[in-house]
């Protein structure tokens, strides 16, 4: 058997053992300042019984360990390439002609493959228990009423109105919006009908507005026409392909929904009229984490393979902590600028992995090569 092979599979077992091993602690460690804070917020509550939090807490287990992967990667990977170091086996790798590319390769594609299995299998099902801890947390620990209750009770939509204009759109601007059921009703409800150039139609006023099987039904509305009179009150039925699921997930956090999912809600809110950054952004970064798993095994390798004669080696191994949550500042300074437009998403969430990939293949070259 070829001695790299062995090597690589000998070194990938201690990697897979230590990483995950390191999810395992991290994840639970969160988890449980996550259920404090819970155990905490619901002490006033008296619906919110231990059994609840303690559900809510279960449920947001998934994705806590999604956001902990990457570092899980690189503070077991240091570890593992600090014992491997410190008793000289991969020292007598390299002395006996093994190249360092060799046997990190092995490592770098089990951490990207960790990735991807977040990406593809645990993402489905962290965006679903995600989504029901967030209903459980909206009914037992908030007051708030939910995604719905926006900006005192105000609600603005945008969708297509094929009712005086296959080309334009109607914008709904509504106060006092409840959720009853499957209805969704609003008070004090504006529809602007506007054509594909963006030019006023119409303008209708209604006391009330409720939103059921497929259409508006707007109560004592008025419709108001440049240079008419306003028509006289009554009812009137606006055909829409908005549901109430779909404007309550236009406003969920997300993190509910997989990489699955993502691609057809964000065509959705872009039909709808709303705003897909933060969806796209979220898209974008479920996509790039096998790249960043396979960043953070190299970054471990190239700041936690010093030879202990060298010296230096805890104040390296210390770098390499600094430089992974370096990297996870500059992830989150880059989610702010691509959640703000300021950045494309696409850039926002490849960026960081990219130029740690960078970082890492520099101090390897040194190392390697230096």
């Amino acid at each position: 058997m070829n001695i790299v092979f062995t090597l690589s599979v000998y070194i990938v077992r201690q990697f897979a053992l230590a990483v995950l091993g390191m999810l395992l602690a991290l994840s639970g460690l969160v988890a449980m300042f996550d259920f404090i804070e819970l155990l905490r917020r619901s002490a006033s509550l008296p619906d919110a019984t231990f059994g609840i939090v303690s559900q809510i807490a279960l449920l947001r287990l998934p994705y806590i360990a999604m956001q902990i992967l990457p570092f899980a990667v690189l503070l077991g990977g240091i570890l593992c390439f600090w014992r491997l170091t410190r008793s000289s086996e991969l020292i007598v790798a390299r002395a006996s002609g093994i190249s360092a590319w060799e046997f990190l390769a092995a490592p770098t594609l089990f951490a990207m493959l960790l990735g991807v299995i977040a990406t593809v299998a645990i993402s489905p099902v962290s965006s679903v228990m995600l989504a029901r801890a967030e209903t459980m947390e909206n009914a037992y620990l908030r007051s708030s009423g939910g995604p719905l209750a926006l900006n005192g009770g105000q609600l603005w939509l945008r969708q297509s109105d094929r009712v005086l204009n296959p080309q334009g759109v109607a914008i709904i601007h509504a106060y006092g919006v409840q959720l009853k059921g499957e209805q969704l009703s609003a008070k004090d409800v504006s529809v602007f009908r506007l054509d594909g150039s963006d030019k006023l139609l119409a303008r209708i006023e209604a006391t009330q507005a409720t939103l059921a099987s497929g259409a508006w039904q707007l109560d004592n509305a008025r419709t108001i026409r440049p240079d008419q009179l306003p028509d006289v009150p009554q009812q009137i039925e606006m055909p829409t392909d908005l549901t109430v699921n779909r404007v309550q997930e236009s406003f969920a956090s997300p993190d509910t929904f997989s990489v699955w999912a993502l691609p057809g809600f964000i065509e959705l809110l872009e039909r709808s009229g709303f705003s897909a950054i933060r969806h796209r952004l979220q898209f974008q970064t479920l996509l790039a984490l096998p790249l960043l798993c396979g960043t953070m095994s190299l970054l471990a390798a190239g700041f936690s393979m010093r030879p202990a004669r060298r010296g230096g080696v805890a104040r390296m191994i210390g770098s390499g902590v600094v430089a992974g949550f370096a990297l996870f500042v500059v992830s989150k300074v880059a989610e702010e600028f691509g959640q703000s437009g300021a950045l494309p998403p696409a850039l926002a969430a490849w960026a960081p992995a990219v130029a740690g990939l960078l970082l890492s293949l520099a101090l390897l070259l040194h190392l390697e090569d230096g």
